[in-house]
């Protein structure tokens, strides 16, 4: 058991270490020596967990996108009982998603898919299915209980969904040049109030 788990966590750390490389030096720049020093690993480890520097590329952008998902599930969480006042709770759910899809891990995920995806065009299914389709799966699973509820008019749920996160990310990735500029929490705020507002004007 106990050779299990640190198994387990040397991959992880692989995994980290790849992904902290490739986004910082592309796919083509990055050596597998360089990972297995950022991973804290010997280079034959690496090799022994994962075949080959395309075999690792694939796995660091499916664990790296995995891991974003997970922390944008968990910001869905408030929906699940939004209490008296919807509209505050959709404006605190559509600051954590843009604060989540502004950080650096999800800047440089995206950034490593614009840039490999023409040399790895499988990645984009990989990236999809971790990411913003489950993501608005899961959304739409939350609206489609407050729309029995009452609290949002019938809609089609899915589409509900899509309207959300695209008033929340549309305006996000223009204004942040696509990941390339910080922006400020005020900000942010602002942008998840006048989302919220925008759809609660179309689904409340």
């Amino acid at each position: 058991m106990v050779t299990t788990r640190g198994r387990i966590d040397k991959r992880q750390a692989i995994l980290d270490g790849a992904f902290t490389v490739f986004a910082r030096q592309g796919y083509a720049q990055a050596c597998v020596q360089e990972i297995a020093d950022e991973a804290g690993v010997a280079k034959p480890t690496v090799y022994n967990h994962l075949t080959d520097k395309a075999t690792l590329f694939r796995h660091a952008i499916q664990a790296a996108a995995e891991s974003v998902l997970d922390q944008r599930l968990a910001a869905l969480q408030p929906l699940a009982e939004p209490g008296p006042d919807l509209r505050a709770t959709l404006e605190e759910v559509g600051h954590h998603l843009v604060r989540l899809h502004a950080d650096d891990r999800s800047c440089a995920l995206r950034r490593l898919l614009y840039a490999e995806l023409t040399h790895f065009p499988d990645i984009l299914d990989l990236a999809v299915e971790s990411g913003p389709h489950r993501l608005s799966q899961a959304l739409a699973d939350r609206l489609a209980r407050l729309i029995l509820a009452g609290r949002l008019r019938a809609t089609d749920p899915d589409q509900a969904a899509e309207h959300f996160l695209a008033l929340l990310i549309g305006p996000l990735e223009a204004r942040s040049h696509m990941g390339t500029r910080q922006i400020a929490d005020t900000a942010l705020r602002e942008l998840a109030r006048a989302a919220t507002d925008t759809f609660l004007r179309a689904f409340g």
